[in-house]
């Protein structure tokens, strides 16, 4: 390092404890003489090493407190507190170091209990009159390009916006609008509270507004809703600080400022979870994670990997996302044990090799085609994916005496009017029946769609609206369950732990969305006016889809479990036999490419599936009405 560049790091430093250790000695004085000033007969003498000790001790524990490490810049209230802890102690350090040096000879006891605080005086204001200087000259050059923003929220997380905002010269908080009756009036770092958020869009256009900025990090979806209405009646771009569940598993930081996203929006109150029981059922174990490069199997990789297990083997078709999942977990958990494997769920060899290997005490399965029309012309595909490599998997489960395999299905397995849902309510009938019949215990767990995951809607949105549309929507009625995939995989993973074998699990999707909304509030959000700068245009429903989801066949009796989010479905028993002969002829069937035997089998297992509703993909088929809508 050269000279110049050492000088330039070290000496402001050497400048601010030489400061400091002025002030120290400077504040002895003052409170020696303010001592001498109650009784002016009384001489103020020092003892010859009086001020040597006093600086000496008073720097150590300056360095002890950390002071040093502070920056003026951003002298705060933590700052302050350092400071009189440093004054306290130094006081006593001092008090006692005199002691030994001279029994405190011409030092009152008195001068003790003053010195203290006047050191933290002298030290914390020129720290926060430098601040303040600062600060002010920000204020005073603010360029042109300085946008006037207003916070939505005078929270705590509002507060802490403010005050980095302040140090940022591209924006310059205006004020707050905030519920709270007790705030109304209030100023809140020198920023008044101007209004009550329903008055949000008059006080937008009073203060002469240009952007907003939504601090409420522990609010509802709901109450989210409301106020992305709100700020949409105000015309002005707005942004918002990241959910406070997001904060915690570290996906982002406190007072990152991101746009308002449709998760935002649909999410719904953080889960809570029995963490007991979840890290009873996977810390220490070996898990293996099939199809775990997806959008639901890579973050269940996560969650796992931060549960603490001892080994978590992935396997993956897709090469780039078994690449992605794998670096990323290297680089958070370098101490997992940690499996790669590229192998397709459907090649029993593989498997086999994998599963005597590792020797998994828990699966998840994952692994799927899940895009309804594309699946719909690809009978053979589908089976052997959704049904076959299910097979293979679950019984090799079975056989290496796998405590516990978890089966991810979907609400189309339910009244299925698709291939792709045909397919997995076989898969789940294999995985309960096959329950009966081995020590792992299987369990089934439903949910519906899972905002950004692959092949959901909400991406296509998303890229229909950037290209300035249209945006296509099969129905205007048409409606979907969502949840987000830190939800649904935790979800999951307490399922798991909550299941005995043979369970069906339906996961609590709350409130239907219309698809129809969904479009029109991706548009608001991406800036722009629904039906006008971005049409909507209805194509029709597509071959297998309905209007609406089920989670339950009637048939099912489903009930509550321990748990307020997951319920519990029966499982309906099919003939051990009758399963196993059309697994057989579903097998033979793929290796000839008989997709007309494969429809018998199907039928067999699913007698209500009507075929009639399977047409070649991008035909529009009128839906079928399933068991519960007929009630």
């Amino acid at each position: 390092m050269s000279v110049r560049k050492w000088v330039g790091i070290v000496h402001p430093r050497i400048a601010v404890v030489m400061h400091d250790l002025l002030i120290t000695a400077l504040a002895w004085w003052v409170a020696k003489e303010l001592r001498y000033a109650l009784d002016p007969q009384l001489p103020v003498t020092f003892e010859a090493f009086e001020f040597p000790i006093v600086l000496l001790v008073q720097g150590l524990v300056y360095a002890w407190t950390g002071l040093y490490k502070g920056v003026w810049r951003f002298a705060s209230l933590p700052d302050l507190w350092n400071i009189l802890r440093a004054a306290v102690v130094g006081a006593v350090a001092i008090g006692v170091a005199l002691f030994f040096y001279g029994r405190l000879e011409g030092v009152p006891r008195s001068i003790l209990l003053l010195y203290p605080f006047v050191l933290a005086l002298f030290l914390g204001t020129p720290r926060l009159a430098y601040r303040f200087w600062k600060d002010s000259r920000i204020d005073l050059f603010m360029n042109a390009k300085t946008q006037r923003v207003l916070i939505v929220g005078a929270d705590r997380a509002g507060e802490a916006l403010a005050r980095d905002l302040h140090r940022d010269s591209r924006y310059m908080v205006v004020g707050f609008v905030d519920n709270q009756r007790s705030l109304r009036g209030a100023r809140i770092n020198g920023k008044p509270v101007l209004g009550t958020l329903e008055q949000l869009p008059d006080v937008a256009k009073e203060a002469a507004v240009q952007m907003l900025l939504i601090a409420l990090p522990g609010a509802s979806a709901r109450e989210m809703r409301k106020v992305v209405e709100l700020c949409d009646h105000t015309g002005l771009p707005y942004r918002t600080v990241p959910k406070l569940e997001d904060v915690v598993a570290g996906r982002a930081q406190f007072n990152q400022i991101k746009e308002v996203s449709i998760e935002d929006l649909l999410g719904r109150d953080a889960v809570e979870l029995d963490w007991t029981r979840i890290r009873e059922t996977l810390t220490g174990r070996r898990v293996l994670i099939t199809g775990g490069g997806g959008s639901i199997g890579s973050e269940l990789c996560r969650q796992v990997a931060r549960l603490g297990v001892h080994a978590l083997t992935i396997v993956e078709s897709c090469e780039y996302n078994l690449y992605q999942i794998s670096q990323e977990l290297r680089a958070a958990y370098p101490e997992l044990l940690l499996n790669s494997i590229l192998a397709d769920c459907g090649d029993a060899v593989a498997m086999r090799h994998v599963f005597t290997d590792v020797m998994p005490q828990v699966v998840f399965h994952a692994a799927a085609y899940k895009h309804v029309p594309m699946l719909q012309g690809q009978l053979r595909t589908a089976v052997r994916n959704n049904v076959l490599a299910t097979r293979t998997v679950a019984d090799l489960a079975s056989e290496t005496r796998v405590e516990c395999f978890v089966l991810i299905s979907t609400d189309k397995a339910v009244n299925p009017t698709s291939v792709m849902g045909a397919c997995k309510r076989i898969a789940e009938i294999w995985c309960q029946n096959l329950n009966a019949h081995s020590n792992t215990h299987f369990i089934t767990v439903r949910f519906g769609n899972v905002l950004d995951s692959a092949g959901s809607v909400v991406p296509l949105f998303r890229q229909q609206i950037q290209a300035g549309g249209p945006v296509t929507v099969t129905h205007p009625e048409i409606s979907r369950y969502f949840m987000t995939i830190p939800e649904a995989t935790q979800l999951i993973l307490q399922a798991a732990a909550l299941g005995n074998g043979g369970e069906i699990f339906a996961l609590d999707m709350g409130e239907p969305v219309k698809i129809r909304d969904l479009a029109e509030q991706m548009i608001r959000l991406a800036g722009k006016k629904p039906g006008t700068e971005v049409p909507i245009v209805y194509t029709g429903l597509r071959s297998g889809e309905k209007l609406f989801e089920e989670l339950f066949h009637p048939l099912e009796n489903y009930s509550a479990t321990t748990h307020n989010k997951i319920f519990l479905a029966q499982h309906r028993p099919v003939s051990w036999d009758l399963l196993q002969a059309q697994m057989a002829k579903a097998t033979d069937a793929v290796s000839r490419y008989d997709e007309e035997e494969l429809r018998n089998c199907v039928s067999s297992l699913l007698p209500s599936f009507c075929w009639s509703d399977v047409a070649q993909p991008g035909n529009v088929v009128p839906l079928r009405r399933n068991e519960i809508g007929e009630k």
